[in-house]
């Protein structure tokens, strides 16, 4: 470990709005060994055990002189720990890492085609919109280091992040991450793949090149910590060049999942000004559609900026969905909702697969090779699109996973 010339850094937040984080500083000392200054809501009950934490901190990274002064409202230890982590560094250099308990339950991965309705996009160094975040049951958490960070606090928010993918229960939601544009974005991965993040947000992409950088860079990351977990990619179209080249970006390698689209800074490349009926971003969005479509992946909406209408929103996901879109991202959970229910397929469309796939299982049950629904030839893209409406209408609770024993052939 070699000490830097700075003497004192910082890290987190403090104010009166700022709740379940902290603000630490660290000025290291010649002698005098650890020196805490603590103010907490809390120091009655947890003194003890906050002071235990930074002590451990400081001697997994064999700091025996320093003044540390802490003021919490209210975090959690692996926030607590971030944040002394992040102070530290900027002090001495080190390869150490101070890591939290990983959760089993975040070690799980998850399938290249699972369900992608709603994603939630939650600010990458704000704990407080993290905790318990999980509970409105979005299908993705999505951890943002990129435009929800100011570019002060990027570096500090890596350890954050990192810890929280270790430690935050996000209730059986998909661990995402956005990370910051390429080539910034690819030393945030050393925070992120050896922690089991299960899929990489790839911003403002305009080639397939910056899929294969990110790629590496996982690739390497793999090898170095041996291991073998899928770590999926949706690269985001935000220009008009990236609308150009969807089908490229779609298709530059097998772990990219979905195409999601930022009609933000689309609209912004254009010179022109979103609106809520979305004909300024038509021409985008049908590409990203067609793009993934091809390439037989997901596309992925924009998110919906205002918050209060509800109404506006049902809307914009109704025409969403009759584009193409298998979902869309949310910056409020009370979108979420709204967003699985018009994603979700109506009575009709569930009637229509139902008849479609239980004639494909009537035409295998008689060793017929071709499969019919009246006087109508159905095709295998046909039938596994009406499997798929089917297997979700059951996930959703819309249909019993026996439908198929009251239906009539």
């Amino acid at each position: 470990m070699n000490q830097v010339k700075i003497e004192s850094a910082q890290a987190g937040n403090r104010g009166e709005s700022v709740r379940s984080d902290c603000f630490v500083s660290i000025t290291l000392q010649k002698s005098e060994g650890i020196q805490i200054d603590l103010k907490s809501k809390v120091k009655a009950m947890f003194e003890k055990s906050i002071k235990q934490l930074i002590n451990d901190v400081l001697k997994h990274f064999e700091i025996e002189h320093a003044r540390v002064e802490m003021e919490d409202t209210g975090a959690l230890p692996f926030v607590m720990a971030a944040r002394i982590e992040a102070a530290i560094k900027k002090l001495v250099k080190t390869e150490k890492e101070f890591l939290p308990e990983l959760l089993s339950s975040n070690k799980e991965t998850t399938r290249r085609d699972m369900f992608r309705f709603s994603r939630l996009y939650l600010p990458g160094n704000t704990p407080r919109l993290m905790i318990n975040a999980g509970i409105h049951k979005p299908n993705g958490l999505i951890l943002d280091l990129e435009d929800a960070v100011a570019p002060d606090k990027k570096y500090e928010a890596r350890f954050l992040v990192r810890n929280a993918l270790r430690s935050l229960n996000f209730y059986g939601a998909e661990r995402m991450v956005r990370i910051n544009q390429i080539p910034a974005g690819l030393e945030d991965l050393d925070y992120l793949v050896p922690h089991h993040v299960n899929l990489i947000l790839v911003p403002k992409c305009e080639s397939a090149d910056q899929i294969i950088e990110v790629n590496k860079r996982i690739d390497d990351l793999k090898k170095k910590h041996n291991l073998t977990h899928d770590v999926w990619l949706m690269p985001i179209i935000e220009s008009a060049l990236g609308v150009i080249k969807s089908h490229e970006i779609a298709t530059a390698a097998k772990n990219v999942v979905s195409l999601a689209i930022g009609l933000e800074d689309y609209t912004a490349d254009l010179g022109t000004r979103r609106t809520n009926e979305g004909t300024e971003s038509f021409f985008a969005r049908s590409m990203v559609v067609n793009a993934s479509k091809a390439a037989r992946i997901q596309p992925i909406d924009s998110v919906f900026s205002d918050i209060s209408d509800m109404e506006a929103l049902k809307e914009n996901v109704q025409r969403s969905k009759a584009l193409g879109f298998e979902g869309m991202g949310c910056i409020h959970p009370r979108q979420i909702r709204v967003i699985h229910e018009n994603f979700a397929p109506d009575q009709v469309e569930i009637d229509k697969a139902k008849k479609i796939v239980n004639a494909f299982y009537v035409a295998k049950e008689k060793g017929l090779g071709v499969v019919s629904l009246g006087s109508k030839m159905i095709d295998a893209p046909v039938v596994k699109r009406a499997q798929k409406s089917v297997d979700l209408a059951v996930s959703l609770g819309l249909l019993e996973s026996d439908w198929r024993t009251n239906i009539e052939s």
